[in-house]
């Protein structure tokens, strides 16, 4: 079994900047690309970004030029850098990994259990 695990979020104050960590282990011999989802009480999940094992990066419109996602240490390691954090960025932060195992054909997605980012004065 695969397992993603995110951390780093927090209570911050609007206009600061947070950054989100999701490290993945386990049964995973090779990462496609991971996405960062969020999900605010009574809204529907939404991407935020995704970043592939060769760097190309999307985000959403909501959030391009404040976020950053990025992935290290053999795409096992991968960041969401946030910046100028307004009140609507208030959510759940989910890390979701599409990868190959070594007991298993073809691809799986991996989901973490997510973190808290809260953004108030």
């Amino acid at each position: 079994q695969a397992h993603i695990v995110e951390s780093g979020g927090g209570v911050v104050q609007p206009g600061r900047s947070l950054r989100l960590s999701c490290v993945a282990s386990g049964d995973i011999f090779a990462i496609q690309n991971m996405a960062w989802y969020r999900q605010a009480p009574g809204k529907q999940r939404e991407l935020v970004g995704q970043i592939s094992r060769n760097g190309d990066a999307i985000y959403a419109d909501s959030v391009k030029c404040r976020f950053t996602v990025s992935i290290v240490n053999g795409n096992r390691t991968g960041f969401l850098q946030m910046n100028s954090l307004k009140a609507e960025d208030t959510a759940a932060y989910y890390c979701r990994v599409k990868h190959t195992g070594h007991y298993f054909s073809g691809w799986k997605r991996a989901w973490g259990q997510g973190t808290q980012v809260t953004v108030s004065a």
